[in-house]
């Protein structure tokens, strides 16, 4: 199976450039997963709930979303991207999922960063875990990642490979994922993207830097601080092996019972 992110720069409100980009990286590469940043197709810093209702839209009947079918059809790729959702009077900082066959499912952020509280409304459908064939693929975004419990989840669903949507700012994440993919014995890629942007005197400069891991913690592929794709071949197989020794299994050996607090 071969897997691969796209890491570029977002122009904040230009949806149609962004998307084109996306649709352009496409072209380069073959892939039968490819994973964007979070919100890709609107950019980042938010400063009213009027930009936010300009941008979002609902999935997965909106532009973005029915574009992005379009494309996984036309090209036969499954792809998770991260975008504003608008869903009744609520928005959702959500990463879609989407192949050749059409819409797939939604992941809303359940862990907002910083002032994304301020616009948007936390996850409220849970870390689910989709099979396609291929792999099990599980969803989470940027933020997520601080919280063990988010890999660990999808890892117990079942989940195969962690997408990871990401607009970071902080320089922790990336070593951090090499242990949430060793420890649960998963693959992760985490999408990151470009640029700085700037909005009524907030600044926020994303940090590059996406990565592939394996299940056994190791960085299959990384981009530096620039525009492109990348994919490599895995064995999802391999996320299946939960044992570090022979008398040592990550998830049989769990001692659940200790663990509430």
């Amino acid at each position: 199976m071969q897997v691969g992110f796209i890491q570029f720069k977002v122009f904040f409100g230009q949806k149609k450039e962004n998307i084109e980009k996306v649709a352009e990286f496409i072209l380069k590469k073959k892939a039968d997963l490819l994973v964007l940043p979070e919100l890709f197709n609107s950019g980042y810093l938010f400063c009213s709930l009027r930009e936010l209702h300009a941008l979002a839209e609902p999935v997965p009947d909106g532009m973005t979303s029915r574009t992005l079918i379009q494309l996984a059809r036309d090209h036969h790729v499954f792809i998770v991207a991260g975008l504003p959702e608008r869903a009744g009077m609520n928005y959702y900082n959500s990463a879609i999922l989407v192949g050749p066959n059409g819409f797939i499912g939604c992941y809303r952020k359940i862990h907002l960063f910083d002032t994304e509280k301020k616009w948007f409304t936390p996850g409220d459908n849970g870390f689910a875990v989709f099979d396609i064939g291929m792999a099990k693929i599980g969803m989470m975004i940027c933020f997520d990642w601080i919280f063990p419990e988010a890999a660990r989840t999808l890892a117990l669903k079942g989940a195969d490979i962690i997408c990871h949507p990401s607009n970071l700012v902080l320089p922790w994440c990336q070593k951090a994922m090499l242990t949430r993919s060793l420890e649960n014995a998963v693959y992760s890629i985490t999408a990151n993207r470009i640029g700085t942007e700037h909005n009524e005197g907030a600044t926020l400069t994303f940090t590059g830097h996406s990565q592939i891991v394996s299940p056994k913690g190791e960085v299959l592929a990384a981009a530096a601080h620039d525009e492109k794709i990348i994919t490599v071949d895995i064995d999802p197989v391999l996320a299946r092996d939960k044992k570090i020794t022979p008398n040592n299994d990550r998830f049989a050996d769990r001692r659940s019972e200790f663990y509430e607090i």
